[in-house]
């Protein structure tokens, strides 16, 4: 019985890409970002150093000491590791959550997504009529950069009052909606997403998602956005290792918004979970109801939308100590021909500057009886790696891309 649990902890970068001066915002670059080594640091400076013990029994820290050279501030390894470790350099040419996630599953995206500019609007004039001619919205508030926590604040009471959507867009390659939940309704929400991403899809643009933001609340002081976002995303460029899986007869379970990610392809059954909570119980329910040949895979998305972009060292910390505290109900329920892997997407350094995400290399920890426990598996030139390891895994036929781990 063969299985692959794969956990992607949403953001957790392990220092800045050798590319990294290549990115970043107006006035400074990514060069120098590290989020696992910031947070850390944040942690050891107030004199409660960052616990993550069985992380670093995984091999954490000692793939970050391979990428940096020495440990996250305040951080001791373990002595007894029962995994096997690398770090992983991003061959695609994004930070963004698609590219990460599809270069995880094999396919590095060889083509260069479309950005918004830093105009009001950000999108084309044409693009607005279009989607005005389908009768969904004449008009649309925001219609800018932001963030999306500031846009519902500043927008949201107009928006409640004319109801008319807030869009807005960021760094990423993205174009986002946010509509009360109640007021604007979410199916009508996810109507004209669907509508804004086929428009786009038709387009000389090649944006990577449109994503629906829903909020509740009564006014600017508890509006709050919701479990209840969707993205509709491009389908990957090549077959993935989830489509390989399910081609094969296997089953893949997406946890979370990774059936979003990859536009559906490749997903067998979908579980959606609105926090890290949730996340935790659907992943290990998953794992009890899963058979052989079958990929569970969880994105834990709040290091990103909660910590990451809204620069909180603090409770980025809290919530990787809260994951670390979760790890070992996963570890038990491991079976013989089980692997384990944990790995990130990009970066998202709270301590930096601006909000988006920070072009970093990645950590790759993997753990299971066909893995050599305490053995470094080097410096990776590819997030690929993870894909074409999960090929091998199965006995699948293997990618044009990357090279196996084990």
């Amino acid at each position: 019985m063969k299985r692959v649990i794969l956990l992607v902890i949403d953001s957790l970068g392990i220092g800045s890409a050798s590319d990294a001066s290549a990115f970043g915002g107006a006035g400074f670059t990514d060069e120098g970002a590290d989020t696992l080594g910031h947070i850390a640091n944040t942690f050891a400076l107030a004199g409660t150093p960052l616990q993550l013990p069985n992380l670093a029994q995984l091999g954490l820290l000692e793939s970050y000491k391979l990428k940096n050279g020495v440990y996250p501030a305040g951080m001791i390894s373990s002595d007894n590791i029962q995994g096997a470790w690398a770090y992983a350099r991003e061959t695609s040419l994004g930070k963004d959550t698609p590219s990460g996630h599809w270069e995880i599953a094999g396919v590095p995206v060889p083509f260069d997504w479309s950005y918004f500019p830093r105009s009001v609007p950000f999108f084309p004039e044409t693009l607005g009529s279009k989607i005005a001619k389908h009768g969904l919205v004449e008009k649309s508030l925001g219609n800018c950069h932001g963030s999306g926590t500031e846009i519902i604040q500043q927008f949201g009471q107009e928006h409640i009052i004319s109801g008319n959507p807030i869009f807005y867009t960021s760094a990423d390659s993205v174009f986002q909606v946010a509509a009360h939940e109640h007021h604007f309704g979410l199916e009508r929400l996810y109507k004209l997403c669907h509508c804004i991403r086929r428009l786009l899809d038709d387009s000389e643009l090649t944006i990577g998602r449109v994503i629906a933001r829903p909020f509740t609340g009564t006014s600017p002081r508890n509006y709050k956005r919701t479990g209840n976002r969707r993205d509709f995303a491009v389908p990957p460029p090549d077959v993935t290792i989830l489509e390989k899986i399910q081609r094969a007869g296997g089953s893949v379970t997406g946890v979370g918004k990774i059936a979003d990610i990859y536009a559906h392809a490749g997903i067998t059954r979908e579980l959606r979970a609105h926090g890290h909570s949730a996340l935790w119980e659907k992943t290990l329910s998953a794992l009890q109801q899963s058979e052989a040949n079958s990929i569970v895979m969880t994105n834990f998305v709040d290091f990103d939308a909660l910590y990451g972009h809204r620069r909180d060292a603090q409770g980025y910390g809290q919530a990787l100590e809260e994951f670390d505290r979760a790890l070992p109900a996963i570890l038990s329920a491991l079976q013989s021909g089980d692997l384990l892997i944990i790995t990130a997407d990009h970066g998202n350094d709270p301590t930096w500057p601006g909000t988006d995400h920070t072009r970093e290399d990645i950590p790759i920890l993997l753990t299971g009886d066909k893995v050599p426990s305490g053995t470094c598996l080097g410096a990776r030139e590819t997030f690929a790696d993870i894909g074409q390891t999960i090929a091998g895994y199965f006995s699948l036929e293997p990618f044009a891309k990357g090279t196996s781990l084990i």
